[in-house]
């Protein structure tokens, strides 16, 4: 009886455990409730740093597909509107994937077909995602249907080359890059690419 009822509160503590830490487990949508909780525009500067910092260290616990969610739903495109040019550069490299930048130091050593297939790749996965996303590409609020960058983005990637195109490009290219940098950067990690896929 009394192993009976060890192991009923062992049960009942492991599963309130589970509740507690899957409750405090980071999501898109927690992320999405955090931006629209605060008017950055009514913010102090401090308030305003701090308000960032606090959304760039919640994007960057996300996992890769929670960040993709967060992507498709274009969740704060109002807060990078309201921010400064040295805010928003700083809020980038703050959500900025660690490794990114010798990602593209790797990146810029491929064969220039390898680099235009690899860049084909990660649109084309980036397409689908958006497409078989809850709800499709069709009726999403916000412009959720666009395509991943813009064509005219993607085509001066192409002839500039992505190091330098980035290193010259402003923080909302940089932002509409973002995406392309981290599908590419899973593409090298899980190696992807080098297995010609």
């Amino acid at each position: 009886m009394w192993a009976a009822l060890g192991l009923i509160i062992i049960w009942g503590a492991s599963f309130a455990a589970y509740e507690i830490s899957a409750g405090l487990k980071l999501t898109a949508e927690k992320v999405r409730a955090y931006v629209a909780s605060l008017d950055l525009s009514r913010l102090s500067a401090a308030d305003r740093a701090r308000a960032l910092q606090a959304l760039a260290d919640k994007i960057n616990r996300l996992s890769r597909e929670e960040r993709q969610q967060l992507r498709l739903k274009r969740f704060g495109e109002g807060w990078f509107e309201q921010m400064s040019e040295a805010e928003r550069s700083a809020f980038l490299e703050a959500t900025m994937p660690s490794g990114f930048k010798q990602m593209i130091s790797a990146f810029e050593e491929l064969p220039a077909d390898k680099r235009r297939k690899t860049i084909d790749d990660a649109l084309k996965r980036l397409r689908e995602v958006s497409v078989n996303a809850p709800g499709g590409a069709e009726g999403r609020p916000g412009g959720a249907n666009r395509p991943p960058i813009s064509p005219e983005l993607e085509a001066q990637i192409r002839t500039i080359g992505l190091k330098t195109f980035y290193s010259q490009s402003s923080a909302k290219t940089k932002a509409e890059l973002a995406p392309v940098l981290e599908e590419l950067q899973w593409s090298m990690e899980s190696g992807r690419m080098m297995r010609g896929r």
